[in-house]
C-alpha cells in the first residue's frame, strides 16, 4: 500500500521542515525589524534606547521561518513557521508594544525603567534562540539508512462503535456536570462569582465530558473522507460554525479562551490534513477571527454573566472594558505576551528581592498535577507559590488568601527555580524537543491516523514557550488523552519495508 509523502495543501515534501531556510529571509526579516524600530522610535522617543538592538535580533533570527510561511516555502500548518510567526510577536513586537502603550505588570512595586531589564531579557532569549534553533536544525539529524515505513491505519469498522460510546459518555457526563451544578445557569453563575470550589477536583471529569466536539469532528473527518458534497466548503463552515458552538458549550463556559482557540486550531487543522487543504489567506480571515473571538470572550472572564447586558445594548464597549479590566491592550500583551513578567522576574532576581530560588520545586508542583488531590491532599504548589514570593516578597504565598496565578512561560519558570542561567540551558532542551517533533512529522504518511494529532504537534512549542510546565500537562492530558487512545485502539499498526 503506498501514500502519498507530500502534506495536503502544498506540494512541498515533508522533509523540508529540517532544511534550513536561504540567507535571503533573514535579510528581509532584519530589514523588516529594522524598518518597524527606526519608524516608531521617530513617533515615541521612549523607543529610543538600547533595548531595540536585542529585540530586533531575536525578530530577525526567529522570523527567517515566518518569511518562509508568506513565501511560500512552507505548507501551511508548517510547525516551524507557525512557531516562527508566533515568535516575531512575541519576540520583537511584544517588547516593543509595552514601551509605545505604556502596559505593564500591576499591583507589583516595578522598576524605575522596564526597558533595560526588557533589553537583557532580549539578551537571554537571543542566546536561547540561537541554541535552540542550531540544536533544532542541525543536531538531531536522519541516519542516511534505510529504515521500515511505519503508519497508522484507521479501522473504520472499529472506530464507529467507539466512538459512538464514547460520544454517548462524554455527552452524558457534560449533562450530569451541568445538572449537578443547577444547569448551564447555575454553571455560569458558579464561574462569574469565581466559586472555584465547585470545579475543585474535577479535571478528569472534564477530560471526558469536554471532549464531545473535538470526538465528534474526528468521527466527520473520517467517514466525511473522499465524500464531495460532506467536503464541500458551505458544508464545511457550517461544521467550524457549529464546532465553535459546542467548544463553548463543552468547557468554553469556565472562562478558558486559551484553551478554546486552541481546539478551535485543532480543529481547523484537521480539517485542512484530512479532508480539504485550507489556503493561507484563509488562515489570515481565521486569525482575524480568532482575535475577534478572544476580545469578545475576554469580557465574559472578567464579568462573567453581566456581559449579557452588553449583548442586550445596555452597556458600550468603553464601560465593559473599564468594568471588566479588559481591553485590546490586555489582550495584546496580557495574554499574548509574556514580555513584562520575564523581564520583571529578572529585575526582581538581580538584587532587587529577598526571593529563594526554587531550585526545581515548582517543575514538581507541575508534575503533581498528574495525581488527583483526593488521593495525595498535601501535594506541593505549583509555580503559584514562587510566581507570588518574588512578585510580592518571600513568606506573601498564602494558598487560602493571597496568591498569583500569572503564567511565566519557559523562561519565566526558568528563572523562577534556577535564575537566568538556566533560560539558554531550557532553550536548548527545547530545541531537542522540537526537533523530535519535526522527526515524528517527517515519517508522517499522508493518511495515516496519527494525522488527526498533527494540530497538537504543530501548537506545542507554542505552548511550550509561552506556557508553564503545568499548564502544558493539563492541556495535553485533559484534550489530548482520549483522543490519542481512541485513535491508538482503532487503528492497525503497519510496517512496511523501503524498497
Amino acid at each position: 500500500m503506498q501514500y502519498n509523502k507530500a502534506l495536503p495543501g502544498s506540494d512541498i515534501n515533508v522533509t523540508s521542515l529540517s532544511r534550513s531556510h536561504n540567507t535571503s529571509n533573514y535579510v528581509l526579516t532584519f530589514l523588516f525589524c529594522s524598518s518597524i524600530s527606526v519608524v516608531l522610535s521617530a513617533f515615541y522617543d521612549k523607543l529610543f534606547h538600547w533595548f531595540l538592538i536585542p529585540v530586533v535580533l531575536c525578530g530577525t533570527l526567529i522570523g527567517g521561518d515566518a518569511f518562509s510561511w508568506f513565501r511560500k516555502e512552507t505548507y501551511t500548518f508548517d510547525v516551524k513557521a507557525v512557531f516562527g510567526l508566533y515568535g516575531m510577536y512575541f519576540f520583537f513586537m511584544a517588547p516593543i508594544l509595552h514601551v509605545t502603550l505604556n502596559f505593564w505588570m500591576k499591583y507589583v512595586i516595578p522598576p524605575s525603567d522596564w526597558r533595560p531589564w526588557l533589553g537583557y531579557m532580549a539578551g537571554l532569549n537571543l542566546l536561547g534562540l540561537i541554541l535552540m534553533m542550531w540544536m533544532r536544525d542541525h543536531v538531531i539529524k536522519e541516519r542516511n539508512r534505510k529504515v521500515a515505513k511505519k503508519y497508522w491505519l484507521i479501522d473504520k469498522k472499529r472506530l464507529l462503535p467507539v466512538l459512538v460510546l464514547a460520544l454517548t459518555v462524554s455527552l452524558a457526563l457534560q449533562i450530569w456536570v451541568y445538572a449537578s451544578r443547577g444547569g448551564i445557569m447555575g454553571y455560569i453563575m458558579a464561574y462569574s462569582e469565581r466559586q472555584l470550589d465547585v470545579f475543585q477536583g474535577m479535571g478528569w471529569v472534564f477530560m471526558i465530558s469536554e471532549s464531545f466536539p473535538i470526538l465528534a469532528l474526528i468521527g466527520y473527518a473520517v467517514f466525511a473522507e473522499g465524500k464531495k458534497v460532506l467536503t464541500s466548503w458551505p458544508i464545511l463552515i457550517i461544521l467550524i460554525l457549529l464546532y465553535v458552538v459546542t467548544q463553548i458549550l463543552f468547557g468554553g463556559l469556565r472562562g478558558s479562551r486559551s484553551n478554546t482557540v486552541f481546539m478551535i486550531f485543532w480543529a481547523i487543522g484537521i480539517i485542512h490534513f484530512w479532508l480539504r487543504p485550507i489556503p493561507k489567506r484563509v488562515v489570515l480571515l481565521g486569525l482575524a477571527f480568532i482575535f475577534f473571538f478572544m476580545y469578545i470572550y475576554g469580557f465574559y472572564k472578567g464579568a462573567g454573566i453581566e456581559v449579557k447586558e452588553f449583548l442586550k445594548g445596555r452597556e458600550n464597549m468603553a464601560i465593559l472594558e473599564e468594568k471588566t479590566g479588559r481591553n485590546i491592550n490586555t489582550l495584546l500583551l496580557g495574554d499574548f505576551s509574556r514580555s513584562d513578567v520575564q523581564a520583571f522576574i529578572l529585575y526582581r532576581l538581580s538584587g532587587n528581592s529577598d526571593y529563594r530560588l526554587a531550585y526545581g520545586r515548582s517543575y514538581l508542583g507541575d508534575l503533581s498535577i498528574l495525581i488527583p488531590k483526593q488521593l495525595w491532599p498535601n501535594r506541593p504548589p505549583t509555580k503559584v507559590k514562587e510566581g507570588t514570593n518574588i512578585s510580592y516578597g518571600n513568606g506573601s504565598y498564602d494558598p487560602n488568601n493571597f496568591v498569583s496565578t500569572k503564567v511565566y512561560g519557559l523562561a519565566g519558570e526558568a528563572m523562577l527555580n534556577f535564575g537566568p542561567i538556566a533560560v539558554p540551558i531550557l532553550f536548548l532542551i527545547f530545541g531537542i524537543f522540537f526537533s523530535l517533533i519535526l522527526r515524528f512529522i517527517s515519517h508522517l504518511e499522508k493518511h495515516d491516523a496519527r494525522m488527526i494529532l498533527l494540530p497538537l504537534f504543530v501548537l506545542l512549542p507554542i505552548l511550550i514557550l509561552t506556557s508553564d510546565l503545568d499548564n502544558i500537562i493539563f492541556f495535553l492530558i485533559k484534550n489530548g488523552l482520549l483522543p490519542f487512545l481512541i485513535i491508538y485502539v482503532c487503528s492497525n499498526r503497519i510496517e512496511e519495508a523501503y524498497s
